[in-house]
């Protein structure tokens, strides 16, 4: 590939990256916004969403609301393992009143956080037919012992799952850019190391680039404004694609 065409396409693929980046983030503040108020319906005193983590059927806590929800962001539960493993599989939801009698509870989280899990409420986040991670809600808010929760918070706790569903193929789709991105920024680089490290370094700098970021950010906001504003913001963009086609149509014939 010609050194022009290769640096015009390594930049579009960091511009993916950063925006991908620019849509995690508040991606991942939603669904932690949505646990807080979940977590206070269901009078629950931690909340998490844990994702699929590679191709093997492991787990990785994504967000978290509670005392210990530091330490379990990040942290991972290997394919098919504890409460959230089953729901995962078997995409039915489950309560388990007690841990102690729970043969498939995992823990090994309680005893990385130092937390003391009793009582817990696990649904499957569902995207369409896939299941694409699992709702937790863990004890009562308070000193143990903690009531279990029940078949009507199961329910209620079903519509935030939908909600949060949502969120998390939302995250998907904008994590799945920024990998695709990276590899294949990793192969160029790993074949023409030398003309990457010579512009890499410097091309988040350009105004260009900072300009382009800033426009995802504007229609980041906008599209957060509601479903009017999102439709508005729509047929904005649309428009003004089409013009843009429409004049360089015109320039190329005119030309």
């Amino acid at each position: 590939m010609p050194e022009r065409d290769l640096e015009a396409h390594l930049r579009r693929l960091i511009e993916t990256i950063d925006i991908a980046n620019v849509l995690t983030e508040p991606i991942t503040t939603a669904i932690e916004r949505l646990l807080a108020v979940s977590a206070a319906s269901l009078d629950s005193e931690e909340a998490s969403v844990l994702v699929r983590d590679g191709d093997q059927g492991d787990l990785r806590f994504l967000a978290a609301t509670g005392r210990v929800a530091d330490r379990l962001r990040g942290m991972k539960i290997p394919a098919g393992k504890g409460v959230a493993g089953f729901v995962l599989m078997s995409g039915q939801p489950m309560a388990v009143s007690d841990v102690e009698g729970e043969s498939s509870f995992y823990a090994e989280v309680d005893k990385a956080t130092g937390y003391d899990t009793q009582t817990m409420l696990a649904l499957p986040l569902r995207a369409g037919d896939e299941v694409v991670g699992v709702l937790e809600y863990v004890n009562r808010r308070g000193d143990p012992p903690h009531t279990p929760f029940t078949a009507d918070e199961m329910d209620r706790a079903g519509i935030y799952a939908d909600a949060i569903a949502a969120l998390v193929d939302s995250y998907y789709s904008a994590r799945l850019l920024k990998e695709l991105s990276s590899r294949v920024i990793g192969s160029a680089e790993a074949e023409t190391t030398e003309q990457v490290r010579a512009w890499l370094g410097s091309i988040r700098d350009s105004s260009g680039h900072r300009e382009r970021l800033d426009l995802a950010l504007l229609v980041r906001e906008l599209a957060r404004r509601g479903d009017s504003e999102r439709r508005l913001a729509r047929e904005l963009l649309e428009s003004l694609l089409k013009y843009s086609d429409s004049m360089n149509e015109t320039s190329y014939l005119g030309y």
